[in-house]
């Protein structure tokens, strides 16, 4: 134990988080024998199995899972010091950062990011994972994630959180389908609807319905927004929805949008990250380019 192979621990921390010999691989730039051979180094070196491969993947010990821990902060406590000690400069970054978002988040605030993150590191490279809003905070305290964007409040300590903007939730449909007149609480609850499912985040008006007693009749269940406007265009189903993506979605199509018959709070979309993360300097850069290129305004 006296001379420890630190890209060993690299590898037993990928592994435990990713589960996979093969992304373990990736994420490092080697092979998969590299990657097995470094295995067998571990097993030699703590004297256990440490991962057990299963249908699901690479599934760790119980010593795994009490090495996971301390490892994985002490090589982030190691790159953190050598990041700090080191000039910081986004037009010679070279690095991959991960960001969770939504397909909704996709669509809406990718593209203003990617021109903003291309002017002022065009070398750096962004990976985008679809969110899990179950897995969101276990995603951010493991560091699977850079960060993840999102509406709802994630409130371990160990994130710190800056709200990016402010929306509301709305109805989405086609009038000409639908009918003519006001969206009342009666016809609401008379139409056919199609729900996105609550994996996204976006639940609060179905909570809210819940605690009002509003019971709608859901006759298609969709996994992403982004279908949405191809679904109610030849439709007459009602989705309910942010409004600056339902804005978008109007232009240039027969869809329209009401207002819900019923008060739902607005909701705030906000940047989430590990806080002893921010220690890193390439870190907080890509927080604070996230942060500035959401504000942006278009034009």
């Amino acid at each position: 134990m006296n001379h420890i192979d630190l890209n060993l621990m690299r590898t037993f921390v990928l592994l435990y988080e990713t589960g996979s010999v093969t992304l373990t691989a990736e994420r490092l730039y080697v092979t998969q024998p590299s990657v097995s051979y470094a295995l067998a180094r571990l097993r030699d070196l703590f004297e256990d199995r440490l991962f057990v491969r299963t249908r699901q993947g690479m599934e760790p010990t119980i010593a795994a899972r009490q090495l996971y821990p301390s490892l994985r902060d002490a090589l982030q406590q190691l790159q953190d010091t050598i990041e700090s000690s080191r000039e910081f400069d986004p037009a010679t970054c070279t690095r991959r950062f991960r960001l969770a978002l939504t397909d909704l988040g996709e669509m809406a605030l990718l593209p203003k990011l990617m021109r903003h993150l291309h002017e002022q590191a065009p070398q750096a490279e962004l990976e985008v994972v679809p969110l899990e809003i179950e897995h969101a905070e276990e995603w951010l305290v493991a560091g699977r994630v850079n960060a993840l964007i999102c509406s709802r409040p994630l409130t371990s300590t160990a994130i710190s959180r800056h709200v990016l903007l402010q929306d509301r939730y709305v109805c989405l449909l086609n009038q000409e389908r639908f009918g003519e007149g006001p969206l009342t609480r009666e016809s609401f609850i008379a139409a056919r609807h199609v729900a996105v499912t609550s994996s996204s985040g976006h639940g609060m008006a179905e909570e809210v319905m819940r605690q009002q007693g509003i019971q709608r009749k859901v006759s298609l269940e969709i996994p992403h927004f982004s279908v949405l406007p191809r679904v109610l265009h030849d439709s007459d189903l009602i989705a309910i929805m942010p409004l600056q993506v339902a804005a978008s979605f109007t232009e240039g199509s027969p869809l329209v949008i009401h207002e819900l018959p019923f008060h739902v709070p607005e909701f705030e979309v906000a940047l989430h990250w590990q806080a002893q993360a921010s220690r890193s300097p390439s870190q907080r850069w890509f927080c604070e380019s996230i942060i500035e290129a959401i504000g942006e305004r278009e034009g």
